[in-house]
């Protein structure tokens, strides 16, 4: 397969869910842009609270890394960081998908 995942979880300040939602949205397009994203997806917990999940399909590490780093993610980040109580960040290599 050879492509690299990347999960977040992130937990929102209760109440602000519909305001991080939006946010999110607003800086998609950024993230689809790169020829390296194979696409990404927002999903909110059934089971938590205030709880999301980010998952982000690229085609190495290297691309991803360096989207993380670059100003345009760094910057949606800061506007996303006021809803964030916290979170955590995962990173895997596909070794296969079922369909």
């Amino acid at each position: 397969m050879g492509s690299f995942r990347v999960l977040l979880t992130v937990q929102v300040k209760p109440g602000l869910e519909a305001d991080f939602e939006k946010v999110w949205a607003e800086g998609s397009e950024e993230v689809t842009a790169r020829p390296a994203n194979l696409g990404h997806t927002l999903a909110r917990s059934a089971r938590e609270e205030s709880v999301y999940y980010v998952v982000s399909d690229w085609t190495d590490k290297d691309s991803f890394l360096a989207f993380e780093s670059s100003p345009e993610h760094i910057a949606h980040r800061e506007k996303l960081h006021p809803y964030r109580t916290g979170g955590s960040l995962a990173m895997m290599h596909l070794v296969e998908v079922a369909r």
